[in-house]
């Protein structure tokens, strides 16, 4: 049986790490609010914009091409895999792998590159994949930028136009519902799928709008579709960063009440071992003045 000196230090050191955890919540609540925030006002947009794109791109001719929109063949794929930058967020990170994992195992003929966004992600695959890209420290300050989604986007839109090899290019990021919950989204980035009839079948004729061109489409779409991959990569930081900091304090709020408990059997040990130890003492001295 452990002591009194080591159950003492084993409570003391349980309560400074219960006070770790306590202020880690606090600092994952403010700003998960924040977070939270931005993602219901990009969200609108995004959706919108994508729509609206789409929706486009369906009504061009067969002879209108754009790199963007063309489909290609369906040998190599470049997967955008977005995780978090620190640990201590429960099962954040792992589902991400997971889904990357169930990808690679399903597309498991395909030539699958990464690109590491976050450096839990880029650990991992690291000597289990191919690692094309890796941009660290872009979700790990719980903020992004508009810039930072811009460089990236930007280097997905090079490597898709420069190298034909690639056919497409698809986005892994955990999407945010509640505090407790996040769901995994595994979404198709490049080409930019087309809208079709056959999309929404409920849709009535008098719905299809008629848009009116003011420049080619060729200008149009040079100049949006190239938004969209940026808003929607922007999108998916915004919504893995109020992801992480929902997982994060949703695991530093269970970590505070499992210390509670720890603390609370120990105490209890404590006190059982100081009264063993205070019987004990009180035996001797009876016995001892029996003996005299």
């Amino acid at each position: 049986m452990a002591n009194l000196l080591d159950i003492r230090r084993r409570i003391k050191s349980v309560k400074n790490t219960q006070q770790i955890t306590k202020a880690m919540k606090m600092v994952s609540a403010a700003k998960l609010r924040r977070a939270q925030d931005r993602v219901i006002n990009a969200r609108p947009f995004a959706n919108k914009m994508a729509a609206v794109l789409a929706d486009l791109a369906s009504q061009t001719t067969e002879d209108f091409h754009h790199p963007l929109l063309d489909a290609r063949g369906d040998e190599k794929y470049l997967v955008v895999l977005v995780t978090a930058d620190k640990g201590l967020c429960g099962a954040f990170n792992a589902n991400l792998i997971k889904a990357a994992q169930s990808f690679l195992k399903e597309n498991a003929g395909k030539n699958i590159e990464f690109i590491a966004v976050g450096r839990k992600g880029r650990d991992f695959f690291r000597r289990r994949a191919t690692v094309a890209g890796e941009y660290v420290g872009v979700t790990g300050k719980g903020r992004v930028d508009f810039s930072e989604a811009l460089e990236i986007a930007d280097d997905i839109i090079k490597r898709f136009t420069e190298d034909e090899t690639i056919d497409k290019i698809f986005l892994i990021f955990a999407e945010f519902k509640t505090v407790l919950s996040q769901r995994i989204v595994a979404a198709q980035l490049l080409p930019i799928a087309r809208a079709t009839e056959t999309e929404d079948p409920n849709k009535a004729p008098d719905e299809v709008k008629d848009y009116i061109y003011e420049q080619p489409p060729a200008e149009i779409f040079t100049r949006l579709l190239p938004r969209l991959v940026e808003t929607q990569i922007f999108r998916a930081l915004l919504e893995s960063i109020a992801s992480e900091q929902g997982a994060r304090m949703t695991a530093m709020d269970a970590a505070s009440k499992n210390a509670g408990e720890l603390i609370s059997t120990l105490t209890l040990n404590m006190n059982r071992v100081r009264q063993a130890a205070i019987t004990r003492e009180i035996i001797e001295i009876v016995s001892g003045a029996a003996a005299l």
